[in-house]
């Protein structure tokens, strides 16, 4: 991905049922599916799956503001186990 991001938006779900077009996702870091071309992406069903890249645009936040939402993200999922 050319911009370094937590965050992306998927423009295509083609062939995938928990990816919505235009809804933003979390992306793990994984330099080995990077490299191929694919990119670990939390989905729909809560788990991190492997997607083609150019079924997203990475979303280039200020950190400041993508650190906020990755709190409120893990509080979220903190929530969603108890």
């Amino acid at each position: 991905m050319s911009v370094p991001s937590h965050l992306v938006i998927c423009v295509g779900n083609e062939g995938a049922e928990d990816l919505q077009v235009l809804k933003v996702y979390r992306c793990v870091p994984d330099a080995s599916a990077e490299a191929r071309g694919f990119l670990r992406v939390i989905d729909d069903s809560g788990e991190d799956y492997l997607y083609p890249e150019s079924a997203f645009l990475a979303l280039p936040l200020p950190p400041a503001l993508e650190q906020q939402l990755e709190t409120l993200a893990e509080k979220r999922a903190g929530a969603e186990i108890a």
